[in-house]
């Protein structure tokens, strides 16, 4: 695949208003599909942008994280309000030679790919080509999904489309991956993405869809496919022409099947299954097996203008504000305070609810999530996977970068808490969303 280019600053709103005849063309059905939405979660005050992080508990928690196994850490705070809360945080290395952690470098998104995939699609929906609630099978290659398989478009974006996740065939064991199987089927392993569809097929239906949540990252190769198939060109050079060239993000790419990430980049480590052996450097590694539901490779003020220009809908020329609508319209998960829109998560902290996604891709986890208005984005980062305690120290780090500081004598976020006059109780704790592998 074609790898993005450094872009002139002139390119940045591209076709922008070629685009938005097209976007005021689908804007009634749009906004007609957001009423027909129904179980979205109710309404919650964003956080507020004039709260000023915490930085000291953002350090905190990402000092944590460290301590948890991950050899370094960071977090970019970002605000588009002129509240001047801007923070840039980083702590321990950014590979074991000893390099310090630096919150500019490149490192493996993981699953904050499927954000990407969903404007892709949602711009295919604000052109007429795509229905969410037409069937995704017609959309796609004749053959790629049985006879019978009637999931909507809607369904599958929402992870409610009761189809077999195929990295769980690629994968040992659950949650997270294992450095056996990376090195079996991982790394230097190129696989299509219809064969990547064809593991999950083989399982059939898991469940009738609409019926219930389960995250499946088979959904978002097969929204990947549906992007090629609609447009006649390659996953990668749709994504280049239509976000990364006009938004001028100059550190994302999707180069699959290159195992390689050029320029300056964090070094990634898998966690050994045998915790006494040494970390895996998994810097280098074919992302194909994920896809379009995980293979990007980007930074963190590329994530920040990104997910900043997305939810800023018509002024930002990616997306309409109706997409936008729906994108944030999130339906219940199976853990608490965490719901699923159409590719962007939303998570509700003691301050408010905020939107984006998470990655664990080997070696790499990352946090992108911004306010409803995208007026504050919180990007979060350790070079470590296949560690449930260095994924909860790094989600913690959420509470305090949107939310500041904790008062004196008050009860926030989820769980019980105590705290008697004069005490300051400790950072809200933030629920590990159940599907942290990928």
């Amino acid at each position: 695949m074609a790898r993005a280019e450094t872009t002139r600053a002139g390119a940045k709103r591209t076709g922008t208003a070629r685009r938005a005849g097209l976007r005021r063309a689908a804007a009634v059905a749009v906004s007609a599909a957001v009423l027909a939405t129904v179980g979205v979660s109710g309404a919650v005050a964003a956080p507020r942008t004039a709260v000023e992080p915490d930085t000291a508990g953002v350090r905190a928690a990402l000092e944590r994280t460290v301590r948890a196994g991950a050899p370094g850490a960071f977090a970019v705070v970002r605000d588009h309000g002129g509240t001047g809360g801007d923070r840039s945080v980083a702590v321990g290395k950014a590979n074991l030679d000893g390099t310090p952690m630096n919150a500019a470098w490149r490192f493996r998104a993981g699953s904050n790919t499927k954000m990407f995939t969903s404007v892709l699609l949602m711009r295919l929906v604000e052109q007429g080509r795509v229905d969410l609630d037409g069937r995704m099978r017609d959309y796609l290659p004749a053959g790629t999904l049985p006879e019978g398989w009637n999931m909507t478009v809607r369904q599958v974006m929402q992870h409610r489309a009761g189809i077999y996740d195929h990295t769980n065939d690629l994968l040992e064991q659950a949650g997270e991956e294992t450095t056996s199987a990376f090195e079996k089927r991982i790394r230097d392993t190129v696989y299509r993405p219809a064969d990547l569809v064809a593991m999950s097929v083989r399982h059939g239906v898991q469940y009738p869809p609409g019926t219930r949540y389960a995250y499946t990252n088979t959904g978002y190769v097969l929204l990947g496919m549906a992007v090629e198939h609609l447009t006649g060109r390659p996953y990668g050079e749709v994504l280049r022409e239509q976000v990364i060239e006009p938004l001028g993000l100059r550190q994302t790419s999707f180069v699959v099947p290159d195992k390689r990430i050029e320029g300056p980049h964090v070094t990634g480590y898998l966690t050994n299954d045998d915790r006494s052996r040494p970390l895996l450097d998994s810097t280098e590694q074919n992302g194909s097996w994920v896809w379009s539901a995980g293979a990007v490779l980007s930074s963190a003020d590329d994530m920040d203008r990104f997910l900043s220009t997305v939810l800023a809908g018509d002024s930002g020329g990616l997306v309409s504000d109706a997409s936008v609508r729906l994108m944030t319209s999130a339906l219940p998960t199976t853990t608490a305070g965490t719901g699923y829109g159409l590719g962007l998560r939303e998570i509700a902290l003691s301050c408010g609810k905020v939107y984006g996604h998470g990655g664990i891709v080997q070696g790499y986890q990352t946090q992108s999530f911004a306010t409803r208005d995208g007026r504050r984005t919180v990007v979060v980062f350790a070079n470590a996977s296949n560690n449930g305690a260095v994924t909860q120290g790094l989600t913690n780090t959420l509470e305090p970068a949107f939310c500041g500081s904790a008062k004196p004598g008050v009860t926030a976020g989820p769980g019980p808490r105590t705290a008697g006059p004069g005490t300051r109780p400790a950072t809200p704790r933030v629920p590990v969303v159940d599907d942290t592998r990928i």
